[in-house]
């Protein structure tokens, strides 16, 4: 296995992940309880977050060995690997509590590459048929609060659908626009985009597609109900 890293869109979720862990600091209650995070990656982004609110404290889980390894050595270089522990194994199998503690809050950035298969350039990266395999487990996992990127071509109507089927709402969001990289140029991929575009699932441009950072609630006491302005940001009709 080998450890994506793209530097734009780590920047942006690192970036998102903190404006709207701060924005929603109280309701969060991450100073009290951990989070868990699906999906290391190379943990730059999220290092430089914990970095920056100190009372954070953050169990991540990625499958990738390669990307463990490299990840606890970027969070060691930061500092911060007593309050970001990276773990190898299934976050779904392992990250029901943060060290016996109780847990609320899951983020992640996870792979929505949409393929027939996971025969494809990089296996890690991909989502399902429809790219959203992974957000929506995490979604069906039971959290109160979700954290996650939801990419425009990766059927985006079905996520904030079933999200909203199980009771949650979109508080809030931080939306970018992407260049196709060498994962989503490849033809099997471009052609299995072309098909969600197609059925009004999905937004792409000739070489270019959307991503939001995204913050759903089950919690009553959170205001906001962006869903719609999802969608819409995300190029779609809401």
């Amino acid at each position: 296995m080998s450890c994506f890293s793209s530097a734009d869109e780590s920047a942006h979720y690192g970036f998102s992940v903190c404006m709207l862990l701060q924005q929603y600091r109280e309701q969060l209650g991450w100073e009290s309880a951990p989070v868990v995070e699906l999906g290391t990656g190379d943990a730059s982004a999220i290092a430089d977050v914990v970095a920056g609110l100190p009372g954070l404290r953050i169990r991540s889980y990625d499958i990738s060995e390669d990307s463990v390894r490299r990840a606890r050595a970027n969070v060691a270089e930061r500092g911060v690997a007593d309050r970001y522990t990276v773990e190898l194994g299934d976050f779904f199998d392992q990250a029901d509590a943060a060290g016996g503690e109780p847990v609320t809050t899951a983020i992640s950035n996870p792979p929505y590459i949409p393929a027939p298969d996971r025969d494809i350039l990089m296996p890690e990266l991909w989502g399902g048929e429809r790219g959203n395999d992974l957000t929506l487990q995490l979604l069906k996992a039971g959290y109160d609060h979700v954290v996650t990127a939801v990419a425009s071509y990766a059927d985006p109507v079905t996520t904030v659908g079933t999200a909203a089927d199980l009771g949650y709402r979109v508080v809030n969001f931080l939306a970018m626009g992407l260049d196709y990289g060498p994962y989503s140029s490849e033809p099997k991929v471009r052609e299995q985009i072309r098909r969600i575009v197609a059925e009004g699932r999905g937004w792409a441009g000739d070489d270019e597609y959307m991503v939001a950072v995204a913050l759903f609630t089950r919690d009553p006491d959170l205001p906001g109900d962006r869903g719609d302005q999802l969608l819409h940001a995300l190029q779609l009709p809401a």
